[in-house]
């Protein structure tokens, strides 16, 4: 058995182990071997990832532009065209190294070749490392939005190396902190606390801090999509920051990167749930001051396209009878949960007001 601490991912046919070690990358023939024994592997990844990380597998590589584009039917349909040129059965298996994308292209692709075939995750980004490669969500993006065609399709196992990270520029660091930094605001106080008073060796990128952090952040998920596979109930707090971050990528084209979306849109829900008397005045402020602090530059569009921002909410997949609803903090660690439902429902002139007093902050 590959070494390395392991926490279990539970769901409904069973449970796959999330394997943190630095320096796993160099064990990933031994990892594959032991998770998905005598099947015929075929890797996919990105251009960037290709260059960074030097390739662990005795495997074909597939290789894919970086970037949300990617995320797509075409991007799909090419990908699946050329395992069935490689002659990959359903006895073969695929290995997604790469960020968040890659991770949810591949499975994508896992769950529907040949109706379905096992996957191995190997994060390459801070980001899914704490976040994106747990769960089974897979999914592509549509002119709709984000992540509106998927599939649950859990991996056999996810491999994280901290040590990956070296090669990433600042901005994809900083990206998978506002992931890391939504885990505390949405489920524990004191991990949101170490956070703000670890930044300094985070963005020095220390292995010990990082391990430490995605092994929080990856346990916190765990234990919410363990319960809530399906996205049925309580699994929405971790949609927390992503109303406004969807509609955020999808106003710039998509030039905005997920991570600083989701910070920025956590702050401005943060701000929303101030307006709503869901959480005390201050809540929002401490937030902003410690996403300043990991190097968050906090902007939004001009109020001339709240418009547009708003139809790209509706799009959003937690929309139930046309009403905005949202994940929203009552206080760091805790999500409001209002009549046993984890979102609240939210009229469109609520949500103006706070993009208007969130700007008013950001100008301040």
């Amino acid at each position: 058995m590959v070494a390395g601490p392991r926490i279990l991912v539970r769901h409904g046919l069973g449970e796959y182990p999330v394997i943190i070690r630095p320096g796993l990358l160099d064990d990933l023939d031994s990892l594959a071997e032991e998770v998905l024994p005598g099947r015929r592997l075929v890797a996919i990844t990105d251009r960037n990832v290709a260059r960074a990380v030097p390739p662990t597998l005795k495997c074909p590589f597939l290789v894919v532009p970086p970037g949300e584009s990617s995320k797509t039917r075409r991007r799909w349909a090419d990908l699946t065209d050329q395992l069935l040129e490689l002659g990959l059965t359903r006895q073969g298996a695929l290995v997604a190294v790469g960020g968040g994308v890659v991770g949810d292209l591949t499975g994508f692709v896992a769950a529907t070749y040949l109706r379905g075939i096992p996957f191995l995750q190997v994060p390459t980004s801070l980001l899914a490392m704490v976040d994106a490669s747990v769960g089974g969500k897979t999914g592509l993006n549509t002119k709709h939005g984000k992540n509106l065609v998927g599939a649950f399709h859990p991996p056999a196992a996810v491999a994280v190396d901290p040590l990956a990270i070296r090669s990433l520029r600042s901005a994809h660091v900083r990206g998978g902190l506002m992931e890391a930094i939504k885990h505390g605001v949405i489920a524990d106080a004191a991990y949101y606390d170490w956070i703000a008073d670890s930044t300094r060796t985070l963005l020095a990128r220390d292995p010990v801090a990082v391990t430490r952090l995605v092994t929080t952040s990856v346990t916190i998920k765990s234990e919410v999509v363990g319960a809530d596979e399906k996205e049925e109930g309580r699994r929405a707090i971790l949609n927390a920051g992503h109303t406004v971050g969807h509609a955020l990528e999808r106003w710039s084209g998509y030039r905005i990167p997920h991570g600083d979306a989701v910070g920025i849109g956590l702050h401005v829900e943060t701000v929303l749930a101030e307006d709503l008397g869901l959480a005390p005045p201050g809540t929002a402020d401490l937030l902003r001051s410690r996403l300043t602090a990991l190097g968050l530059t906090l902007t939004l569009p001009p109020a001339s396209d709240d418009d547009a921002l708003l139809e790209a909410m509706h799009h959003d997949k937690k929309v139930r009878d046309h009403a905005l609803r949202f994940a929203l903090p009552r206080a760091p660690g805790l999500l409001a949960s209002l009549s046993g439902a984890w979102t609240t429902a939210v009229s469109d002139d609520s949500v103006r007001q706070s993009l208007g007093r969130a700007r008013t902050l950001y100008q301040a």
